[in-house]
C-alpha cells in the first residue's frame, strides 16, 4: 500500500488526521507544507506531530518535514531530532545529504510528494476519511 500523506497547517489539523487515522485503522504520514521548515521551524513542526500522537496514541503516523531547496535547513532538522525530511533542491547538495542521512539511519526524500493538503479544505474530517480510504 502507498504512504498516504496528509499536509497539516496546525495541531487541530494534524489531530483530525490521527484520529481519521485511527478510525480506519490505516497508517498517516503528517507532512508540513513546502518549505515550511524556513517559517515555521524543525523544533515546531516535530512538537507539533509529538502532541498530536500524545492526544490520539493509538494512530499508527510518522511526519516528514518539508525543507524546500534549503541544504541548510535539512541539517539543521536533523539535528533537531526530525527523523525524516524532504528536500528539493540541488542534485549535487541533495547526494551529499543524502550520504549524511544514510550515516545516521535517517531519510531524505527528494521526489515528488502525493499528498492532500488541509490549506483550504472545509470538512477536514471528511477529506482525511476519502483520502486514507483511497487503495
Amino acid at each position: 500500500m502507498d504512504e498516504r500523506v496528509i499536509i497539516i497547517h496546525s495541531l487541530e489539523q494534524a489531530v483530525t488526521a490521527l484520529k481519521v487515522a485511527r478510525e480506519l485503522d490505516r497508517p498517516v504520514t503528517l507532512a508540513s507544507p513546502p518549505g515550511a521548515a524556513a517559517y515555521t521551524g524543525a523544533l515546531w513542526f516535530r512538537e507539533v506531530v509529538k502532541q498530536a500522537q500524545l492526544e490520539v496514541p493509538q494512530a499508527e503516523a510518522s511526519s516528514i518535514l518539508d525543507c524546500g531547496d534549503k541544504p541548510g535547513l535539512v541539517m539543521a532538522a536533523f539535528r533537531q531530532g526530525v527523523l525524516r525530511v524532504r528536500f528539493t533542491g540541488a542534485r549535487e547538495a541533495a547526494e551529499k545529504l543524502e550520504a549524511m542521512a544514510e550515516a545516521e539511519s535517517l531519510h531524505l526524500l527528494t521526489g515528488p510528494l502525493e499528498a492532500l493538503d488541509l490549506l483550504d479544505v472545509k470538512d477536514k474530517a471528511q477529506a482525511c476519511r476519502d483520502w486514507l480510504s483511497k487503495v
